[in-house]
C-alpha cells in the first residue's frame, strides 16, 4: 500500500463522494438551524443523489486504481451515503416537525412528536444496517463470483434522494400540511431497505432516469419556492 503524507485519498475518483457528504452535511445544518428549512435541505438531498449517481462511475475511469484505494471509496461511499440518506433526511423530518402547524394542532402533539422521532431514528438504524450488510456481501460477492453485482437486497438507501423530495412537492401542490405523511414514509422505507427482497441493479438507462425525475423535482421546488415565492 502506498502511504500518503496526509491520510485518505484525493484524486478524482473520489471527488463526487465527498461532495456528496459536504452537500449533506449542508443540508443538515440548515434543517436544524433556528427554526429549521426543511425544503431548502430537500435541494441538498437532491443534489447528493445526484453525486452518488455518478461517483461510481467516475472512480471506474482510472484503471490503475490499487486494492487500497478500491477499498476506500467502498467505505467512504457507504459513510458518506448514511450522512446524506440516512441522516438528513430525519434532520429534515425533525425541521418538518418544528414549522409545521397541523402536529401542533394535534391531540396530545407532544406524544405525536416523540412518536415522529422514534420512527426517524429507527429509519437511520434500517440505513445503517443496510450499508454495513451492502459492505459485507460485497466483499464476499468480490472475493467468489466477482463481475457486476444484478442485484441488491433491500432497498438502496439513494432510493431516498428521489422518495422524500417526491413528498415535499405534494406540499406546494396540495391544499394541506403534508407533515404528517412524512413520518409513516419514512417507516415504510426503513423497512424496505432491510427487508428481504431483491431489486434489480438499474444500468445507465435506469439511472439517467432517476436523475431526470430528480431534476425534474428541482427545478420545480426552485421555481415554487423562489420565483413564485408559495
Amino acid at each position: 500500500m502506498k502511504k500518503n503524507k496526509w491520510i485518505g485519498v484525493y484524486d478524482y475518483t473520489v471527488i463526487l463522494t465527498y461532495l456528496s457528504l459536504i452537500s449533506a452535511s449542508c443540508g443538515i445544518i440548515i434543517s436544524l438551524e433556528g427554526k429549521g428549512h426543511p425544503y431548502i435541505g430537500t435541494f441538498f438531498l437532491l443534489a447528493c443523489g445526484l453525486f452518488d449517481a455518478f461517483d461510481g462511475m467516475v472512480a471506474r475511469t482510472k484503471k490503475d486504481r490499487t486494492e487500497f484505494e478500491k477499498h476506500y471509496g467502498v467505505q467512504i461511499d457507504s459513510l458518506s451515503d448514511l450522512v446524506a440518506f440516512g441522516v438528513l433526511p430525519m434532520c429534515i423530518g425533525s425541521a418538518m416537525i418544528r414549522t409545521s402547524t397541523t402536529l401542533h394542532d394535534l391531540f396530545f402533539p407532544a406524544v405525536v412528536h416523540w412518536i415522529c422521532k422514534a420512527l426517524m431514528i429507527l429509519y437511520v438504524l434500517a440505513a445503517m444496517m443496510r450499508l454495513a450488510y451492502f459492505n459485507v456481501t460485497e466483499e464476499e460477492r468480490m472475493a467468489g463470483e466477482g463481475g457486476k453485482r444484478k442485484y441488491y437486497e433491500g432497498l438502496p438507501v439513494t432510493a431516498a434522494a428521489v422518495i422524500f423530495p417526491t413528498i415535499m412537492m405534494f406540499q406546494y401542490v396540495l391544499p394541506m400540511d403534508i407533515t404528517i405523511i412524512y413520518f409513516p414514509v419514512i417507516l415504510i422505507v426503513g423497512i424496505l431497505f432491510i427487508a428481504p427482497i431483491k431489486i434489480p441493479k438499474p444500468g445507465m438507462k435506469g439511472i439517467l432516469i432517476m436523475v431526470g425525475i430528480g431534476a425534474l423535482e428541482f427545478i420545480f421546488m426552485m421555481i415554487v419556492k423562489f420565483v413564485l415565492r408559495v
